[in-house]
């Protein structure tokens, strides 16, 4: 009997526990001696998810092809992330349980140091809703101060998530792309808020750092309003803690989440979902010589998405950090001193008061 190994149909074979359709990752080296050999698949798997694998291999036996298996072997993808440092004040509680989370610097030289001063935003980014839950950051007055300027959006770098968890958005728009004329790309990290320095200035602009917006009546109204609120707290303020959210459905909540559809067949993704609910919370602190937090406060606004009577101020939206918590079931401003239940971080997350925050 006459062994040939077709050595070019080498592979694993992979797919999620739950799901029958598999995808093979070929090897393509050489095979010709007895050895160990690995495909790397890790740029195409999603986080938190069950997958399993096997082995696969065709040879030719008599002048037939025939495939020998492996055994399936399970196992769990962690969390991903792209390294992010632990007590920085802005960030959100990380559970483990998040699709992606990662980190973005304004130079490449701090993306290797870990430059707490130069990073620029952390996002916690949804597989299932194109789009980021939380953006979190630091706002000084050094970041809105320059001329940075980027006019074209780009796709997040796919070797960290796939491009088919992007939507398809940069060179075009929601009406064009989805015949959603009231949509508008909406920066959840405001262009605005990273003007200095051109790199920071062009992430915002990743599809990863938008959501579909009402235009006119919501992201040119009162969220546009607030967003500039808070870049005039850097006049007075050494740095402000910012997180931003998109909520399609509340904790315990049975919300309807409207989808825009694709106006063609080859647009990616198929269906876009719209968050019903958009946020945002706000930090200050006191720090003493050894740059301890001794003190804080907070405040919080969340809006239903919707479009807005001319007008309508943004304070409107103003509640408590704890409000949002409920809602979103996030725990915001994790880092600072104390828990939920006791300590600054308590204390400080149940304040309303916007004149309280500005004044702080």
């Amino acid at each position: 009997m006459k062994y040939e190994l077709a050595a070019q149909n080498a592979r694993i074979q992979y797919r999620k526990k739950s799901e029958s359709s598999i995808v093979n990752a070929y090897y393509r080296g050489d095979l010709s001696e007895a050895g160990t050999y690995s495909v790397t698949i890790a740029g195409d798997l999603q986080a938190s998810t069950e997958y399993e694998f096997r082995a696969a291999i065709d040879i030719k036996v008599n002048g037939s092809y025939t495939t020998i298996y492996g055994d399936w072997v399970s196992f769990t993808t962690t969390a991903a992330s792209s390294g992010i440092p632990t007590g920085w004040l802005e960030l959100p509680a990380i559970t483990g349980s998040e699709d992606y989370v990662g980190t973005l610097y304004k130079t490449a030289v701090d993306a290797v140091s870990g430059s707490e001063v130069d990073r620029n935003y952390s996002f916690n980014y949804s597989y299932e809703n194109y789009g980021a839950l939380w953006v979190a950051y630091p706002l000084r007055s050094s970041d809105i101060s320059g001329n940075a300027s980027t006019s074209s959006w780009s796709y997040y770098p796919s070797s960290y998530i796939p491009k088919r968890y992007q939507v398809d958005m940069t060179g075009s728009s929601y009406p064009t792309m989805y015949n959603a004329s009231s949509y508008t790309k909406g920066h959840q990290i405001p262009n605005a808020d990273r003007k200095s320095n051109s790199v920071s200035n062009s992430q915002t602009y990743y599809v990863t750092n938008q959501t579909p917006q009402i235009g006119n009546k919501f992201n040119g109204s009162v969220w546009g309003n607030l967003e500039t609120a808070i870049r005039n707290l850097t006049q007075n303020t050494d740095v402000v803690y910012v997180v931003t959210g998109a909520a399609y459905k509340t904790v315990g909540g049975n919300e309807t989440v409207k989808t825009l559809t694709a106006a063609s067949s080859s647009t990616n993704p198929q269906e876009v979902p719209v968050p019903n609910y958009y946020w945002k919370a706000l930090l200050k602190v006191t720090t003493n010589s050894l740059g301890e937090v001794t003190s804080a406060c907070t405040i919080g606004f969340w809006f239903e998405h919707k479009e807005y009577e001319s007008g309508t101020s943004y304070t409107t939206g103003v509640c408590s950090v704890d409000f949002i918590e409920q809602k979103t079931g996030f725990d915001l401003f994790a880092n600072l001193p104390g828990t939920e239940s006791s300590g600054i971080e308590k204390d400080t997350e149940t304040n309303t008061n916007w004149k309280t925050f500005q004044d702080f």
